[in-house]
């Protein structure tokens, strides 16, 4: 009964996100330029495949960028912060929503990702997992996630329970 279960709860997930008419191939083609602006620090690239009412979340709740906020910020790590930055292990799946408030052509970015910083402070490991809502050819919104803490913990933070103290 429970295999039952869980292959009409797969079916009813697979039958809402309707693969006719997708630019499955074409959406995940951009993704892969997106990232290897990033990876070149090509920001006029990352600029260009924006869309100009993009809107990008995370990685904490309540983070929340725009375009032009984007491409500074972008220009100010590449200048302060960041030496190189690797995607590795990147897998990319593409679906289309066909109702509903995300109704849209997303790709959803996985990678092992690698970022050296230019301070002699190393490099750190982090799991990403970007999701591109596409648009006209165009990335319109995006939500990424990853572990800020990890990140701080690698670079030497240290986190403590203020209650300890």
């Amino acid at each position: 009964m429970k295999q039952l279960l869980s292959l009409v709860i797969l079916l009813t997930v697979l039958m809402s996100c309707s693969s006719v008419g997708r630019n499955d191939e074409k959406n995940i083609a951009l993704i892969q330029n997106y990232v290897e602006a990033i990876e070149n620090f090509d920001h006029e690239v990352m600029a260009d495949l924006l869309d100009a009412n993009y809107l990008g979340l995370g990685p904490s709740f309540g983070d929340s960028i725009r375009k032009e906020q984007a491409v500074e910020n972008w220009k100010y790590n590449v200048d302060n912060l960041y030496e190189k930055i690797d995607y590795t292990r990147t897998r990319n799946a593409a679906i289309s929503i066909s109702s509903g408030e995300n109704q849209g052509e997303w790709v959803s970015n996985w990678s092992e990702l690698y970022i050296t910083y230019k301070d002699g402070r190393g490099t750190v490991a982090i799991w990403a997992n970007s999701i591109y809502q596409i648009q006209d050819d165009k990335i319109l919104k995006s939500y990424t996630f990853y572990n800020e803490a990890d990140a701080l913990r690698q670079l030497g933070y240290v986190f403590f329970n203020p209650n300890d103290l």
